[in-house]
């Protein structure tokens, strides 16, 4: 009997986290970001939760600029946490100021940490963010400057990438190209649908933040 070949790594991955990716975009504290009924204040505390889990997932991509199993999907235009320190230093500046580090932050910092010796996991933490920084991220970035008048601060969501749909494509085939065994692919799936429920842990917890 012919062995049925996997889906496209690209497909498991989107079909996969669907339902936690839904979930984590229609968390409380992301929907009133984007309708304008909190402040300029949420995003900077959105934006101090990132740093450390992009410091994080870059210092791990790094090991591994190597490792066919990762290097195919690195591109150091994707990388984030210097233009985050730039944004978070431009809002510090005109006094839009958050210290506070969430507990779920340094959750999701050691679930990265923890894969350090993983590639495949690392590919699924990577997917996450980086995807969606091209897709959802341009939309938090539109709606932030329509709602709150923001213009400085807001260089996270700017890439070096003249089409980011042309530059999605690619980054969807490497994927599907990247030589993971099945157990390896997995271990990408899960680690892309921990990052999707660290993503929506953290909007309730920014949330209950803003309460207090």
């Amino acid at each position: 009997m012919e062995k049925t070949l996997p889906a496209p790594l690209s497909t498991s991955l989107q079909s996969s986290t669907a339902e936690a990716h839904d979930r984590a975009e229609n968390a409380g504290f992301i929907t009133q970001l984007l309708a304008g009924d909190s402040g300029p204040d949420s995003l900077v505390a959105l934006l101090r939760q990132s740093l450390p889990v992009y410091e994080a997932l870059e210092d791990a991509c790094r090991a591994h600029s190597a490792d066919p199993r990762i290097a195919p999907i690195l591109d150091p235009r994707l990388e984030r946490a210097d233009s985050l320190r730039a944004d978070l230093e431009a809002h510090r500046a005109a006094g839009r100021i958050c210290d506070t580090v969430l507990p779920v932050t340094s959750a999701y910092v050691a679930d990265i940490v923890a894969c350090a010796d993983d590639p495949a996991a690392l590919v699924g933490h990577h997917y996450v963010r980086y995807l969606g920084d091209l897709s959802g991220g341009q939309i938090i970035a539109r709606l932030v400057r329509r709602h709150y008048g923001l213009e400085d601060g807001l260089s996270f969501y700017d890439f070096d990438i003249p089409k980011a749909k042309v530059f999605k494509d690619e980054y969807r085939a490497a994927l599907d190209a990247l030589p993971l065994s099945d157990a390896e692919r997995d271990s990408a799936i899960a680690a892309a649908n921990r990052s999707f429920d660290l993503n929506y842990q953290m909007f309730v917890e920014l949330g209950a933040l803003e309460s207090t």
